[in-house]
């Protein structure tokens, strides 16, 4: 098992945008469907995320990708914490919260007001885990974006 000490989470570089659409890909199959926004997002993060003033971010375990996560622009100072993906086979070594502490304090440091997130209700861990760094639920629209989310939350920086 490797240690959390070998993770480092690193800038989006285009040579690990394949495995930022596969690490998606793999838990959306999981749990419910890839849907056309995902794959808009997924398969043209350069141009859907990046060049729209986004950011995405790679936790990496020696010369493995374990995990990633987007910031999507929502507004001038407000992102969307999205496409966040742990492989199954770093799961429980604590990699989706150094990822969850990682774009907290980078938010911060951007000096951003909010950081929104979408997700659904099945995914207990997930919402503990947001909810445990501060994340509060709030009323979701009529029509999300994606139609597996059941939960919206924010938290305020």
């Amino acid at each position: 098992m490797t240690t959390l000490q070998n993770t480092s989470i690193i800038p989006f570089d285009p040579k690990y945008a394949q495995d930022f659409a596969n690490l998606n890909i793999e838990w959306l199959e999981k749990y419910f469907v890839v849907e056309p926004l995902d794959v808009e997002l997924l398969q043209n993060c350069e141009e859907t995320i990046i060049n729209k003033g986004g950011y995405i971010f790679f936790a990496k375990v020696g010369d493995e990708i374990a995990g990633t996560f987007s910031l999507i622009k929502a507004d001038d100072d407000v992102y969307e914490l999205g496409k966040m993906a742990v492989s199954p086979k770093f799961q429980g070594q604590k990699i989706g919260q150094q990822l969850i502490q990682f774009c907290i304090d980078f938010s911060k440091d951007q000096h951003w007001k909010k950081i929104l997130l979408y997700s659904n209700r099945i995914l207990e861990n997930a919402i503990y885990i947001y909810k445990k760094y501060g994340f509060k639920e709030i009323p979701i629209e009529e029509n999300p974006l994606y139609k597996r989310s059941n939960i919206k939350m924010e938290l305020d920086l």
